[in-house]
């Protein structure tokens, strides 16, 4: 009797965080995982933060949705397709739309598509720095082949609901072609290239771990608080032109002239989240929607000065070295531990180029924590 192939992880060669999954024997929908498998996939999620897994492009709503769910037993509600994600002034507005029958569900991508999940045609928008940066790229930098990480985020209202433990993300169309795409750091000229509007992520752990050690002490008191319906906060206001904050040029929304808000749904977030599997600190700042930040001894870093301090410990994490570009292939679904992780869209599409994506997260029940050890 041939021997019965087990769940395995292999770590992505030459990347800071991540591992392809290989189902066991018999397995073809993760959702039909045991139990036991199903803890093992978990703490493989938590331990190399993304967890890529082939061949998925067939993979129901139903089931990617039953996935995300199991990773996390608190989960209540969901984030992605509330009436705030498609208010008017929302950045989100434009990012996708609800799978009918599987509402967490997103279908998000570039391009027209017919008959899919029951509606008769979307048109898809992929989301770009042109409209989100401050200094977008020239046409001739375009032409040249150049893209921009588009924002680097926690997926997460960061209103009212605690962040997701996973996100799945699933690629149903991709281009086929093997286009690239360059990134440049402007500020020190380093350049990286990449696949066509691949993902980009960094470890929040591999960040804590890279600070030094008075940073590492002032971290692990600090509380971040995000502003009130942040996403429609931000929205006449622009981006570095790296993704990893907002320029301050007082173009933010009034408080008073938000949707109607209560101080109690104001989250105020550790800065650093404890892993519960591997126990290691993780550094989690969602840049361009901080508002305050709450030092241990009582100072408070208000708006600007809030951002400047994120944009330093967040600048490093990164590096080229840091960061692992998923490059997106017809069936990969990709699980990341939103609670560990920061990603970013990248790239953009040339007129009649499509993808099609699906992607689901679940607002948690509790808010992550900071465990001293």
């Amino acid at each position: 009797m041939p021997h019965r192939q087990e769940l395995e992880f292999t770590p992505i060669p030459d990347a800071p965080l991540g591992a392809v999954v290989t189902l066991p024997t018999g397995i073809t929908d993760p959702a039909d995982l045991n139990d036991e498998d199903f803890q093992k996939l978990k703490e493989g999620l938590l331990t190399h933060s993304v967890l890529v897994i082939p061949g998925q492009e067939n993979l129901a709503p139903s089931s990617q949705y039953q996935i995300t769910k199991r990773m996390d037993p608190s989960c209540e509600g969901a984030y992605g397709h509330a009436k705030e994600f498609r208010h008017d002034q929302s950045v989100l507005r434009r990012d996708g739309v609800s799978v009918p029958d599987q509402p967490q569900v997103q279908v998000l991508g570039q391009g027209t598509f017919k008959n899919h999940c029951g509606m008769a045609s979307i048109d898809l928008r992929h989301p770009t720095h042109f409209d989100f940066h401050q200094k977008p790229l020239s046409d001739e930098e375009v032409a040249n082949g150049y893209t921009r990480f588009y924002r680097w985020h926690i997926d997460s209202a960061l209103y009212g609901l605690s962040p997701p433990v996973c996100t799945t993300l699933l690629g149903i169309h991709v281009p086929e072609t093997t286009k690239t795409m360059k990134i440049k750091y402007e500020d020190t000229n380093e350049e990286i290239e990449i696949a066509q509007a691949g993902t980009g992520f960094f470890s929040g752990a591999n960040a804590f771990d890279a600070l030094s050690d008075e940073d590492k002490e002032l971290a692990l008191g600090t509380t971040v608080e995000y502003a009130p319906h942040p996403y429609i906060f931000i929205s006449p206001a622009r981006a570095t032109s790296d993704g990893v904050t907002m320029v301050s040029e007082g173009k933010e929304i009034p408080l008073d002239e938000l949707p109607e808000w209560e101080e109690s749904k104001v989250k105020k977030l550790p800065m650093v989240w404890t892993n519960p599997v591997t126990g290691r600190h993780h550094l989690q700042i969602h840049g361009a929607c901080v508002y305050r930040m709450h030092r241990p001894d009582g100072t408070v870093l208000e708006l600007e000065d809030a951002r400047k301090e994120a944009y330093r410990l967040i600048r490093p994490a990164i590096s080229p070295k840091n960061i692992y570009v998923h490059p997106w292939k017809k069936g990969d679904l990709a699980l990341f531990h939103n609670q560990g992780v920061l990603h970013s869209v990248t790239g953009q599409f040339a007129e009649g180029e499509t993808r099609l994506m699906h992607q689901c997260n679940i607002a948690s029940g509790i808010d992550p924590v900071t465990v001293r050890n």
